[in-house]
């Protein structure tokens, strides 16, 4: 740490305190962008914690309220007295001032926490090892960095004018539909597409086809225009570019390995693939603040329109134990997700339990390692083949299906739309998924 002065900025901070203390509902206008650690000053700090404590017992923060509060706490002559606190409406200023006022705290606050961290980073370099100290760098940065985030609440006629051109322009045919496509038409026809700033969890048990669900959506999407990224924890781009290439020159993915193809048939079917615009990162272990950042840049440089995460579980999230890891990694992907304006399709893992039912049909309690995946989820989807648990046919609504080559899609939660269970029929040898018979 240097011996330069800290951000700060204490005109602001004496405006917000002094417009609050003479117009008690001024504090309802700021207590939300506002927190006491936020103030420079201790004295400020115990202040604005008196106005946010009285407001949110009496809905306001007139002065003799808080001269109570501050008496019972005994630290009313810290304040001067009732006499010192009404000397503090001295610097009163107007609800665009006020809103201003409180921004400048906010930054400055931030600027410092950035400084904060960056002296305590450097300390850590000089006496842990890589991980610990890129650990560190990575939450500390993300936590700060989330924070920022700052957006101005909208009056409902702007809302309402913007969705109402959004559907102006889907009955205009201009939009087909009002979200990423799939690639789907049955999933489309009903979800209307992924929808920007959604987090779609699709789970399965091991095995059910979920990285080749995931490569068929990206392609869907890609082949509809929208550039997509996928973030593989699991497998590598070549073998995920091999699946790709298995599911457009009709090879399967054992002649790929084995070189038993005609190499001018795969060369002239792989421009199907190399053309579109998908792009695969297979960083293992990634970290919420690594995901974000990298989508950050491939928004910036490709306008990607969808993200797909293959799998959640295998991400990193510094955590007390296993649970709150995963509890952060969902939170996480659904705040970037409405951050970039961008859905997220996110893989997961299911328990066994899924195992001892007869129908083998998963449910929402399913999820592995954490409840907090189904809340913050919008969209969760679970995938299983009869066939896998010799299940010769099943019902899906009314209709009985034959179990060979089938997936079952099953909408379990759809936080804007209807349930709905779908038949979708998997190719294994050639990767390839589609919602008609092959």
């Amino acid at each position: 740490m240097n011996d330069k002065p800290l951000p700060q900025a204490l005109d602001a901070e004496q405006a917000v305190l002094s417009t609050c203390l003479a117009y008690p509902e001024a504090i309802n206008e700021v207590i939300g962008m506002l927190t006491p650690e936020m103030f420079y000053l201790e004295s400020n700090k115990q202040l604005f914690t008196a106005l946010s404590d009285v407001c949110k017992k009496t809905g306001k923060s007139d002065l003799i309220s808080v001269s109570d509060y501050l008496k019972k706490k005994g630290t009313l002559e810290n304040f001067g007295g009732i006499v010192g606190l009404t000397k503090r409406t001295g610097k009163i200023v107007t609800d665009s001032y006020l809103i201003s006022s409180a921004n400048l705290i906010r930054e400055k606050y931030v600027l410092r926490e950035y400084i904060f961290t960056s002296a305590k980073l450097s300390n850590l370099a000089y006496v842990e090892d890589l991980s610990e100290v890129v650990e560190f760098a990575e939450t500390s940065l993300f936590n700060i960095s989330n924070f920022t985030q700052n957006k101005e609440p909208k009056r409902i006629d702007k809302l309402v004018d913007a969705y109402l051109k959004e559907v102006e322009s889907i009955i205009k045919k201009e939009k087909k539909l009002s979200g990423v496509p799939s690639g789907f038409t049955s999933i489309d026809r009903i979800t209307g597409g992924w929808h920007p700033s959604d987090l779609i969890i699709i789970a399965g048990r091991p095995s059910m086809g979920k990285t080749a669900l995931a490569l068929a959506f990206a392609l869907g999407t890609a082949e509809m225009e929208h550039p997509v990224a996928i973030f593989s924890l699991e497998m590598s781009e070549a073998q995920l570019t091999g699946r790709l290439l298995s599911g457009v020159s009709d090879y399967t993915n054992t002649e790929l390995k084995t070189g038993k193809v005609d190499l001018m048939h795969l060369a002239g079917k792989s421009n199907d693939v190399a053309l579109l615009p998908i792009y695969i990162d297979d960083t293992p272990a990634l970290s919420l603040f690594e995901l974000r950042s990298k989508i950050k840049k491939l928004i910036v440089k490709a306008d990607i329109k969808l993200a797909i995460i293959d799998y959640l579980q295998l991400m990193k999230q510094e955590a007390q134990n296993r649970e709150q890891e995963v509890s952060q990694i969902s939170r996480g992907l659904k705040a970037i997700a409405k951050e970039f304006n961008i859905p997220i399709v996110a893989l997961s893992q299911l328990n066994r339990s899924v195992e001892e039912r007869a129908d083998k049909k998963p449910r929402l309690s399913d999820l592995r390692e954490s409840g907090a995946i189904e809340q913050d989820a919008d969209i969760v989807g679970f995938i299983y083949r009869p066939s896998v648990y010799k299940l010769d046919d099943v019902m899906i609504g009314n209709e009985r299906h034959d179990s060979k080559m089938l997936i079952v899609f099953d909408i379990a939660k759809n936080r804007n739309g209807a349930l709905f269970t779908l038949p979708l029929y998997h190719n294994e040898a050639l990767t390839k998924i589609k919602d008609v018979k092959f």
